[in-house]
């Protein structure tokens, strides 16, 4: 049986391809263009290196804030249940997901089968997030892969009070005006994100198994500065964490074809 489960975010779409439930491939590429195009693209390149064709596809789930221009998908549903099952999926201990994306946080509850339980959010602000991230490695004029080893280094955090991206963004301008140590700014940075993203998650209830999902699942400074503000030992997935979602929609996808 072969089935794709589509993640169209706001600033990457995913794609990955299950044979017989087994990831055979994935793609993940930036959303710069039509969305139905990039759909398309990415299914291309990950289904070439399986030696299938689009037609071998059994069934297609597509998920996140773009699901519905996935035109071939055969069901489109909502992100937070393809992230609990794509985490199930990957950790079955995992009882809270932490999904940092582009964009958006997302902490959720979820059950020993992968059901939402309970679930919180940010509000429309991007702090805390991904692009927050970036906007700060372009401000200071560092690559966005640079910033968790800088952050490491700092024993003197920089004070990050602002809460709204646009404004902590100013902030950081205004610390490097000042004088203040990058190293410092930077892990003032993600300390203000830790805090942010404990408030968010705080509100659900922890759980252990606690796994982080999304982008910046790829932050070891978030994720080791998140655990100790959460009291828990944080997990990782054993593939890109971008891919979670996608995951999830490919699992339901699997199962909806089965019983069609």
């Amino acid at each position: 049986m072969i089935v794709t489960g589509f993640d169209f975010g706001t600033l990457a779409a995913k794609v990955v391809v299950m044979k017989d439930g087994e990831i055979v491939a994935s793609e993940i590429s930036n959303v710069k263009t039509v969305p139905e195009k990039v759909a398309q693209d990415i299914l291309e390149k990950a289904l070439s290196r399986t030696g299938l064709v689009q037609p071998d596809i059994d069934y297609s789930v597509s998920t996140g804030w773009g699901r519905k221009r996935v035109s071939f998908a055969n069901l489109d549903m909502a992100d937070m249940p393809c992230l609990a099952r794509g985490a199930n999926w990957l950790l079955p201990s995992a009882r809270t997901v932490i999904d940092v994306g582009g964009q958006s946080i997302r902490a959720i509850s979820i059950s020993e089968a992968g059901k939402v339980l309970e679930y919180n959010t940010n509000d429309k602000c991007a702090a805390a997030t991904g692009r927050f991230l970036e906007l700060v490695a372009e401000a200071l004029e560092l690559k966005l892969e640079e910033l968790a080893p800088l952050a490491f280094k700092s024993k003197e955090p920089a004070k990050i009070s602002s809460q709204c991206c646009v404004f902590a963004e100013s902030e950081v301008v205004t610390l490097v005006n000042e004088g203040r140590d990058i190293i410092d700014i930077v892990a003032g940075v993600h300390d203000s994100i830790v805090r942010r993203l404990a408030a968010t998650s705080g509100t659900i209830g922890i759980t252990e198994d606690v796994v982080m999902t999304g982008g910046c699942a790829k932050n070891e400074r978030l994720i080791e500065s998140l655990g100790k503000q959460l009291k828990v030992d944080i997990k990782t997935v054993d593939v890109d964490p971008q891919l979670v979602g996608a995951i999830g929609a490919a699992v339901i996808a699997q199962e909806k074809a089965s019983v069609s």
